[in-house]
């Protein structure tokens, strides 16, 4: 375990001792004199945020600094994703949502600072998705930079942006496959179009970024971490980097305009009936907006989709409500270093009111929270006593080693035209010999969700595994389903304790009922958010039972009750609407 650590932290070593001598040496080329052409900003950022930047109030990756009055390189750096999240400059899109003279004042000296600080290659800004996510911000606001700058001043601001094309030409390939290699393409493309004498640059760019496409998007437009917000993300720089070589008379690859058309699609399946996206294996919902504006950019018209699949997630919608379960075996590999062991899992949506979610992903709020948020547990699906359905590498590694597979997946829609989804996982196959197995029907008003869920164990092997097991534990083993509630719904145990009454704000009322084979209750659970300080409170319903023989089951149902009328008029906003970070 220690070699492994070891060989990680010289790899890394290794890298940034490049990326610093490439930083360098494009640090002694001829700077650009201007731009070919007057870029427009595409990128969008929050007028709540913005006006916190302003004030001094810093909340990146989790952490809150308050510095009124202080220089952004100035304020202490709690953590590396903290810093990563400065240098990226993404806070640029924020400051320019509120556009008025003491944010333009904030954009341009932090800017500028940091040319002067860390332009020579200093700091840890210069990685090759950082410089391009910082090259995107720099271009689209350059408006926003320039505006009342003098001609010295410009003439920094154009050498710093050359530099950094420069830097991006030769590292781009040392990010890593992905997200963070496509934020580098992107940056490169941007600014081999804006800037003068930098358009050798593109066609390389362009040839790669469409390599890319067809190397990390797969033919369902899924991407390998199966994180529904990083496709969003990818989707998002690929659209712009369409839309900017379209701009400048360039022809768009075959093969990035194909990726664009996957993966449209497949956003669309993976959205709420809110607009939201399913939080899974570490993404949320989206920054408000994004979605909307990438899918109109893209051109895409919305078109059936075949099946219900979509990255391996399986959609259910019909009324009101949509409800997205993860049907597929969690990523592997690199593209698993924050898959979450959420196979079988769901989250329903009613209107514009998530109600089923999962706790999402507890990286903002540090290690601990990072892994027990990955753990089954976290999740609304059924677990065993302490033991998640895929775990982490035996070798210290923070990546799933041992991952349930789905042997079992079928969909269909009843006579009634109710979606119905029958799934299995083999996740305690090898270390219980159980299979679990899901069977989810939404009715077609979308007012009723049943639910069965089985424990089973099906060969000869699988029986003595589970008997031997048994043995060794007194004759039973614990297990439980979890429905992890959104912390806006007000949740109460009713009809003396057999059901649970959940009261939304746009004034639905949901009851949960179950068969009656396991003990319920009330439990406490949180929801993590990305841009909020802390997890937020939140109830989880949780069904807990004994396994005793080779096989267990609990039927549930979740339904509105009888006097939610079938349109409601939803018109209060969500809290995170409103720019909440407490």
């Amino acid at each position: 375990m220690a070699g492994v650590a070891r060989s990680a932290w010289w790899a890394e070593a290794w890298v940034q001792a490049m990326n610093r001598l490439a930083a360098r040496r494009a640090a002694r080329a001829e700077p650009a004199a201007g731009f070919v052409s007057q870029p427009e900003p595409r990128t969008i950022g929050l007028y709540a945020r913005g006006k916190q930047l302003v004030a001094g109030n810093f909340l990146f990756a989790g952490h809150l600094v308050e510095a009124p009055a202080t220089l952004i390189w100035d304020i202490p750096r709690p953590s590396r994703p903290f810093e990563a999240e400065l240098h990226g400059f993404a806070w640029l899109d924020d400051l320019a949502a509120v556009g008025d003279p003491a944010s333009r004042k904030r954009a341009q000296g932090w800017t500028f600072a940091w040319i002067e600080r860390h332009g020579r290659g200093q700091g840890m800004g210069w990685s090759p998705d950082l410089t391009g996510r910082r090259l995107i911000r720099w271009i689209n606001h350059a408006i926003l930079l320039l505006v009342g700058q003098d001609r010295e001043a410009a003439l920094t601001y154009y050498r710093s942006l050359s530099q950094q094309t420069l830097f991006l030409s030769r590292r781009w390939h040392a990010a890593s496959p992905g997200l963070p290699r496509f934020e580098a393409l992107t940056g490169l493309i941007y600014a081999g179009l804006a800037l003068i004498g930098m358009e050798a640059h593109v066609d390389p760019a362009a040839a790669a970024l469409a390599r890319e496409c067809e190397r990390e998007v797969d033919a369902q437009g899924g991407i390998p971490t199966r994180n529904p917000e990083e496709l969003l993300e990818v989707f998002t720089l690929l659209t712009w980097a369409a839309q900017a070589l379209t701009d400048a008379g360039r022809i768009v690859p075959a093969a990035h305009l194909a990726a664009i058309a996957r993966i449209a699609p497949t956003l669309r399946a993976l959205r709420h009936a809110d607009g939201g996206l399913a939080r899974f294996h570490g993404g949320g919902r989206g920054l408000e907006g994004r979605l909307d504006h990438a899918l109109a950019n893209s051109g895409v018209k919305p078109a059936p989709k075949p099946g219900l699949q979509a990255m391996g997630f399986v959609r259910l919608a019909a009324g009101r409500s949509s409800l997205i379960l993860d049907a597929a075996d969690p990523p592997g590999g690199l593209a698993g270093a924050s898959a979450h062991a959420s196979t079988l899992a769901f989250e329903l949506t009613s209107g514009r009111r998530p109600v089923v979610v999962n706790c999402g992903s507890g990286a903002p709020f540090g290690a601990d929270w990072h892994r027990a948020s990955r753990a089954t547990q976290s999740h609304s699906t059924l677990s065993l006593d302490g033991y998640s359905s895929s775990r982490f590498a035996h070798d210290g590694r923070e990546v799933l080693e041992d991952r349930a597979a789905v042997p079992l997946l079928q969909m269909e829609t009843d006579a009634t035209g109710a979606p119905q989804v029958l799934a299995a996982h083999d996740g305690w196959r090898a270390s219980h010999g159980l299979l679990h197995l899901r069977d989810l029907t939404l009715s077609a008003d979308g007012r009723h969700l049943a639910g069965l869920d089985m424990l089973h164990a099906e060969s000869a092997a699988d029986q003595r595994r589970l008997s031997t097991l048994l043995a060794r534990n007194g004759g039973r083993l614990g297990f439980a389903l979890r429905f992890h509630l959104h912390p806006d719904a007000d949740v109460m145990l009713d009809m003396g304790g057999a059901a649970v009454s959940i009261a939304l704000r746009s004034g639905e009322i949901w009851v949960f009922r179950h068969s009656g084979a396991a003990k319920l209750a009330l439990e406490p659970s949180v929801y993590l958010e990305k841009g909020r300080l802390m997890p937020r409170a939140a109830k989880q319903i949780v069904l807990s039972a004994d396994l005793r023989e080779t096989e267990a089951r609990i039927g549930w149902t979740l339904a509105k009750a009888q006097d939610t009328p079938l349109a409601i008029r939803d018109l209060e906003r969500p809290e995170t609407d409103r720019g909440a970070t407490s």
